[in-house]
């Protein structure tokens, strides 16, 4: 044995002798927290924290972060005070001392190679828990290369339990040969979010008319979030992907300016365009405000500013629904018994067909499709029309949502308890 391999098995033999210590509760790595310029990534992280919480209270968790900056990481503390949040020496001393690594939700196996780090250092388990895995991902314009997709298959296939938040994810999984022995259906980890800032929602309904049950959340977005607007994000122009969007803007943006008019139109209730990203403030006055007859304005508010996913969640709430192109303001509304209506694309790869998966296939529109977008406003305005139908349907797809989570907790608790 060379001096290499010898002081990796010496890493291996000394972790696991630690990892097996009797008498203290299991620790956790939760590899989670991808961005903080969109509420939605943000929340992947608090709900499979709320989860953890509920479901295994006696393990101690550990947040391995990409970001979480712009006041992320002191919205998580106050929710969470218990858990870590780890970088840089910690990271190191948590793969001594932690006994699994738990993947967090995402648009793909977002951290892959950490994940492929802890498993050749440690030798210890890991899970994966709620991804989408497509050929292709919503950054690119491009498919994947055969060898990153065997890759992301061999990682795969090493899991305890692979969770995949999408049947379409799932079945493509088992296509490419992931021989993962606990492999399904797993809900987005942000159907659990229960963050909230109830002193700012009511704040900023206040100063802008809107009341508790009189308005429907609308959020607009473009087929490739324009990364290269955002300063923090320091991306470059891709004229490929601004060439989409400019092409289909239009066609995207009309059957939202429909259901706004239908339900302005018919309805007392009034309108919050806002946004999910930091994007699409701009989006939504381009795409909608600025279309809008001058009649119906009166009744629309439009959102300035970005916030944070436990303004905006507590904002949800207070709404009679919501609907848009976007998916995880859907998902923490369907997770808080809020009705929510999706809008998807192509270019969103297979996430929002989860819908389908939760029994709220009525509420979920290809725009892709000329016969479903044109059903999209009258579908927004019978959701409007029927708040106590439209919240029965989105508790049983929320307490469907619940029953899965229960499941796969059970799971990662069998694991733990292995050590």
């Amino acid at each position: 044995m060379n001096r290499r391999h010898f002081l990796q098995s010496s890493l291996f033999v000394a972790i696991s002798a630690s990892a097996a210590d009797k008498g203290r509760a299991p620790r956790v790595v939760l590899r989670s927290s991808w961005q903080t310029v969109n509420i939605g990534d943000i929340g992947h992280t608090p709900g499979v924290l709320a989860l953890l919480e509920k479901h295994l209270p006696e393990a101690e968790v550990r947040l391995w972060p990409s970001k979480v900056d712009n006041g992320v990481a002191e919205m998580l503390a106050a929710r969470f005070p218990k858990v870590k949040i780890i970088n840089g020496a910690a990271v190191k001393q948590a793969f001594e001392e932690c006994d699994f690594l738990l993947h967090g939700s995402g648009p793909s196996l977002v951290a892959q190679n950490d994940v492929e780090k802890w498993s050749k250092a440690t030798g210890k388990p890991y899970g994966i828990y709620g991804i989408t895995f497509n050929a292709q991902d919503s950054t690119s314009t491009k498919p994947a290369a055969d060898s990153s997709l065997a890759k992301t298959i061999q990682i795969l296939s090493g899991a305890k339990f692979a969770y995949f938040r999408d049947s379409v994810s799932l079945e493509l999984a088992k296509k490419k040969g992931c021989t993962c022995p606990q492999m399904d259906f797993g809900p987005d980890g942000a159907f659990a979010v229960d963050l909230a800032d109830d002193a700012k929602a009511e704040a900023f309904l206040k100063a802008n008319g809107l009341e508790h049950g009189q308005f429907l959340c609308c959020i607009p977005r473009l087929r490739f979030t324009p990364y290269w607007t955002i300063p923090e994000k320091k991306a470059k122009p891709d004229p490929v992907k601004q060439a989409r969007n400019d092409a289909m803007r239009d066609h995207d943006g009309k059957p939202l300016l429909d259901a706004i008019v239908k339900v302005i139109e018919n309805t007392k209730l009034k309108i919050l365009l806002c946004p999910e990203d930091k994007t699409q403030m701009a989006v939504a006055k381009e795409m909608l405000y600025d279309k809008l007859p001058e009649s119906v304005k009166s009744r629309v508010v439009w959102r300035e500013t970005y916030w944070l996913t436990n303004e905006a969640l507590s904002t949800y709430r207070r709404s009679a629904g919501l609907f848009g192109h976007e998916m995880h303001s859907p998902i923490m509304c369907i997770g808080n018994g809020i009705p929510a209506i999706v809008c998807r694309w192509a270019e969103q790869t297979s996430k929002g067909l989860m819908w389908r998966d939760i029994g709220l296939s009525d509420w979920l529109f290809d725009l892709d499709k000329e016969d479903e977008l044109a059903r999209v406003a009258d579908t927004v305005l019978a959701m409007a029309k029927d708040p106590e139908g439209s919240k029965a349907k989105a508790a049983k797809a929320r307490d469907f949502v619940m029953n899965r989570f229960a499941t796969s907790m059970g799971v990662l608790r069998a694991e733990l308890g292995k050590f």
